[in-house]
């Protein structure tokens, strides 16, 4: 599912939720791996999500949801109230890109989260991560 150039990426985090990377072109792609994670490690890897746009000064996300298992009710609600707010806030992350999973439960967790995401936060759907890349790199932040 990937083809993003990932020579030109860096891995920045590795656990059992996925691998967190850098893009040069100034995003962090979060690669979901398809086994289903605790809320404990889902925090985990977001944590690591934010710390490496706190570190990189990258503002855009592109997350690869492939095979992910949907979110639980508690992991959208501590996205939605804690993890989201920190990362506009902190990071200034505004944009994000989604490259959507297979599983219509997924989809239909992921969009809980964004129908009550905050308006400045602007979030676009894609179905390659070609796509979801152009549509990053065309926002001058």
């Amino acid at each position: 599912m990937n083809s993003l150039p990932l020579a030109k990426e860096t891995l920045y985090f590795q656990s059992a939720v996925g691998k967190l990377y850098y893009h040069p072109s100034g995003f962090v792609r979060l690669a979901w791996s398809a086994e289903p994670a605790s809320l404990e490690l889902i925090k985990s890897f977001y944590e690591q999500v934010l710390a490496l746009l706190l570190n990189s000064n990258a503002r855009k996300i592109l997350s690869e949801h492939g095979g992910r298992a949907p979110l639980t009710g508690s992991a959208q609600q501590w996205i939605i109230e804690s993890w989201l707010p920190r990362a506009m806030s902190q990071a200034r992350t505004r944009h994000c890109a989604i490259v959507e999973g297979a599983n219509p439960l997924h989809r239909l967790s992921t969009q809980s989260v964004l129908s009550v995401a905050p308006s400045d936060f602007i979030s676009q759907r894609f179905s390659t991560n070609e796509a979801a890349e152009q549509w990053l790199v065309k926002i001058a932040i």
